[in-house]
């Protein structure tokens, strides 16, 4: 399984197996509703600031992962070893954002 980022799809390690995360309309909305933001766009800022929460992380991740067909929850990301730890838990955070939304070169 191969995350496009075409698509706006984020590889995601957990517990050595490999799963696609993307922010769909849906995840958004949810990630919306969990984080309590008046605005995504107030959220990509945090991020682009480096002003993030591991709530932001944790929240960004489950949104993206769930819209990428997982159907686990917060608690099952905080009992898993997420690859590359911490750093690459915010790297995939801010990568999921990014993809959501910018139109990638060429389209």
């Amino acid at each position: 399984m191969m995350a496009n980022p075409w698509a706006g799809e984020v590889a995601v390690w957990l517990d050595g197996k490999r799963h696609v995360a993307k922010l769909t309309l849906g995840a958004l909305a949810e990630l919306e509703a969990t984080l309590e933001v008046d605005t995504l766009i107030a959220l990509v800022e945090r991020f682009e600031a480096g002003r993030f929460s591991t709530r932001d992380v944790l929240a960004l991740l489950v949104a993206g992962l769930r819209g990428g067909g997982w159907n686990g929850c917060g608690d099952d990301l905080r009992t898993v070893e997420i690859g590359g730890g911490p750093v690459e838990a915010a790297r995939v955070a801010a990568e999921l954002l990014a993809r959501a939304f910018t139109v990638p070169a060429g389209k």
